[in-house]
């Protein structure tokens, strides 16, 4: 990836792809106050350089009958390196899990899971992660609601 020094046009084009990815060019280059053609080529160098990783809709899980999400703390057996990758190659393949991460300290993974009911998240509870040949123990925690879901990074625009 080749990264380049970001100014306040790049900071406006990131900022306002991450609050509207659906955003037409016109509309990006005028909150930019820049023409469509440069706006278009510094999206596409943002989006080469890697800082802008790919877009998607954000979809209602709920009206989409997952009316449970859910998080799992895993401790792993063994932390050695292929153990670890083994694990996180199980994960990718699950469709429930939607978000994972590597801690430090005594948890080594936090899985946000989504489920169509209670059963069908204990069932993937028990029947597939703790079933993991490395998984050493696992404790859940339900989310009763959301109160802040903010995607992206805090970006500052100056100028």
């Amino acid at each position: 990836m080749e990264h380049h020094k970001l100014d306040s046009i790049d900071m406006r084009i990131l900022t306002e792809l991450q609050s509207d990815g659906r955003i037409t060019n016109v509309e990006l280059s005028r909150r930019a106050k820049i023409t469509a053609p440069p706006c278009l080529r510094r999206m596409r160098a943002l989006e080469k350089a890697g800082y802008i990783q790919g877009y998607h809709a954000d979809l209602d899980a709920k009206q989409l009958g997952f009316e449970v999400t859910g998080y799992a703390f895993v401790g792993l057996a063994s932390q050695h390196d292929n153990d670890l990758k083994a694990f996180e190659e199980h994960v990718r393949s699950w469709p429930e899990v939607r978000e994972c991460y590597m801690l430090s300290g005594e948890v080594d993974f936090i899985l946000k899971c989504v489920a169509k009911d209670l059963a069908s998240f204990q069932r993937f509870i028990t029947e597939r992660l703790t079933a993991e040949k490395n998984v050493a123990s696992v404790k859940t925690a339900l989310a009763i609601h959301a109160s802040k879901v903010e995607p992206g990074v805090p970006l500052e625009v100056k100028g």
